[in-house]
């Protein structure tokens, strides 16, 4: 599953320089998340370490992009061959 932010992020920051496939990024609307890009963490660490590091826990997983483990792998994989991270 993709992760998102709630408009509830004031952000802080924290998160951004923590992703390791740059999936987060800062638009007018706020602190975003890529879907295409974010692989929960999956082929880098156990956790996504966005939400660890996140103040107010304010990102979650979305329920308009459920993902098995499976598939985050083979995202990471396809972006991993694509150089896009």
């Amino acid at each position: 599953m993709a992760l998102k932010i709630l408009d509830s992020c004031t952000d802080c920051d924290m998160c951004e320089p923590e992703c390791p496939n740059l999936a987060i990024s800062y638009s007018k609307k706020g602190t975003v998340i890529n879907p295409d890009l974010c692989t929960e963490c999956v082929g880098y660490y156990d956790q996504p370490t966005c939400i660890s590091v996140c103040p107010i826990d304010c990102i979650i997983t979305d329920p308009e992009r459920v993902e098995s483990p499976e598939f985050l792998l083979k995202k990471f994989e396809t972006l991993v061959l694509q150089d896009k991270i």
